[in-house]
């Protein structure tokens, strides 16, 4: 404090100095709180000469040589005491801020401070000397209580104790620079972020290959494979809360239900996209944005799918890091079908209700007869999601679509050869009704599942629209954070969408039931990698028993970053 009690004399001079040269325009303050001892007030640049200024101010300073060095009890305390001071005089507010904000004024016996007498240079100094003696005592006043030497001493033996702690902090503040300012200068996009992920993806059956009845049994043909999948994200946000997403891609799985192999779409991997011949393709593009406080838009050209335009409630949907089978990801009727491009819309009504809707179209880009935007392959769909708490939620949703000549895939190729396609290549209409829920147990469980049924009709100039009838319906228990932190188990066990009405037509109808099971184990090595060991079985492939037990495995290993 004595540091800075010393500063402030030293300085003092050149600042009360600067004040008398500017004090001319001072603009008049109210009087102070008794506890104030350093004034706010504004100061301007005076339109008089500065040779006047200075004069006018320097007339009155207390210890003029031939003022009344008056004791401080009895000095001036108001500007008003001096009688041929007037407000209207143009030195008035600096002499009003002297006297009644620093007591450094007294005046004449006569009571009069003759602002307009010439002074000498002594009688500054003196003036000056006394003026900076009354500043000294106000901040010596104001701060002899802030702190004590005592107190200086606590500070010192903390500072000394926690050295050690104070020095590291200072090494991670310095180096979060260091990193703030290469992340900096490194930046992909002030708008945009890039994130990527990659699936090794290592499988096999087991089993014999799925059979149509009556023909000979045929032993597994597969052979262990290595794959991979490789996403790359672009994130681009032009106010903060729109998404403008573009993904790449480039891919190469294996498709394991082929007729030389398992001969049953039963078999298919959560990641199996198209032929997966390598080539890096735009894979998903789309930009959404919010319109008022409660909707969301999503408009894309290419690669919307149903599931990007509603909500799927399973946590294990993921084909990076939850299910590993096609089946295992979502109810297929109610989130798979003709798609490509489209809109969605969103609509919260409050916290517990959400309503979806959508349309998307498989061939918007084709001007030929029979595709385009509005009468190619399409589905049409609506899903109300209700969440009466943060850990229980349900949603009914129901999907209209509609598939061309040969273009045909009733169950998105999860179910029997019956229920994707049971018309042989007939156009085909569908609606598809579907309910899911999932209840958040605690922190460490999670149930829940779906259950959909779908009634689809030939689309033919005879008239015959007898409707088939298709089901699947799956139940699941995930466990979050599994042993570790991070780490996921999941089990589940369904039934792939089946015929189990045929209508007219009895052959139609699937002969038995096959059921799916399936178990999964995350590990979650670091932020950035996952290894996922899994399994699943089918019973009773393409839903007849003939055909022996299939299991697949696989060693998934996802990388993000």
């Amino acid at each position: 404090m004595k540091k800075i009690l010393n500063k402030l004399v030293r300085y003092s001079p050149s600042i009360l100095s600067i004040t008398l040269l500017m004090a001319n325009t001072a603009q008049a303050l109210p009087n102070p709180p008794e506890n104030q001892t350093s004034p706010k007030n504004s100061i301007g640049v005076s339109d008089l000469e500065s040779e006047t200024s200075i004069e006018g101010i320097t007339s009155g300073i207390k210890g003029a040589s031939d003022l009344e060095i008056v004791d401080p009890m009895g000095q001036v305390t108001s500007v008003s005491q001096l009688s041929d001071v007037q407000p209207t005089d143009w030195a008035f507010q600096a002499l009003q801020s002297l006297v009644e904000r620093y007591g450094c004024i007294a005046g004449y016996p006569d009571g009069t401070f003759k602002g307009n007498r010439a002074m000498t240079r002594y009688e500054f100094a003196a003036g000056l000397n006394a003026c900076l003696d009354r500043i000294t005592e106000l901040v010596a006043a104001a701060t002899a209580d802030l702190v004590t030497r005592d107190d200086l001493a606590v500070l010192q033996r903390l500072q000394e104790e926690f050295a050690v702690e104070l020095a590291e902090l200072r090494g991670r503040v310095d180096a979060l620079e260091a990193r703030s300012a290469e992340l900096e200068a490194n930046q992909f996009s002030t708008t945009t972020k890039l994130d990527g992920e990659v699936l090794f993806w290592v499988t096999d059956t087991y089993g014999e290959r799925a059979q149509a009845r009556g023909e000979a049994s045929a032993n597994d043909k597969t052979e262990t494979t290595f794959s991979y999948r490789v996403r790359l994200n672009f994130e681009t946000s032009f106010t903060g809360e729109d998404l403008l997403f573009t993904r790449l891609q480039a891919t190469d799985i294996p498709d394991l239900s082929g007729e030389n192999l398992t001969n049953t779409l039963m078999t298919l991997a959560g990641i199996d996209e198209g032929d997966g011949d390598d080539t890096v393709i735009i894979d998903l593009f789309f930009y959404s944005f919010p319109v008022g406080d409660k909707a969301q838009v999503l408009v894309g050209p290419t690669g919307v799918d149903l599931d990007d335009v509603s909500t799927v409630l399973s946590p294990i949907q993921d084909e990076g890091d939850g299910t590993i089978s096609r089946f295992g990801r979502r109810n297929p009727t109610s989130f798979r079908g003709p798609a490509g491009a489209g809109l969605g819309i969103q609509y919260a009504f409050n916290d517990t209700f959400l309503l979806e809707v959508g349309y998307l179209a498989a061939e918007p880009s084709d001007p030929n007869e029979g595709a385009g935007l509005f009468n190619g392959d399409y589905s049409a769909l609506g899903q109300l999601i209700i969440e009466p708490n943060p850990n229980l939620s349900f949603g009914l949703g129901y999907v209209r679509k509609y598939w061309g000549k040969d273009a045909v895939d009733v169950s998105a190729a999860t179910g029997s050869f019956k229920a994707q396609d049971p018309f042989d290549g007939t156009p085909t209409t569908a609606d598809n009704v579907g309910f899911q829920a999932n209840w958040r147990v605690n922190d460490k469980i999670e149930v829940g599942g779906w259950f959909g049924t779908t009634w689809a009709r030939p689309e033919t100039d005879d008239g015959d629209d007898d409707d088939v009838t298709i089901i699947n319906g799956m139940f699941y228990v995930a466990f979050p954070d599994l042993f570790k932190e991070g780490n996921m188990g999941g089990i589940m066990v369904g039934v792939p969408p089946i015929v189990t009405d045929g209508g007219d037509d009895d052959s139609l109808k699937d002969d038995d039931t096959s059921i799916h099971i399936e178990a999964i184990y995350r590990f979650q090595l670091n932020d950035n990698i996952s290894v996922t060991p899994g399994l699943f079985v089918i019973t009773n492939p393409n839903h007849d028993d003939f055909n022996d037990t299939i299991w697949v495995t696989t060693l998934r290993t996802t990388f993000r970053f």
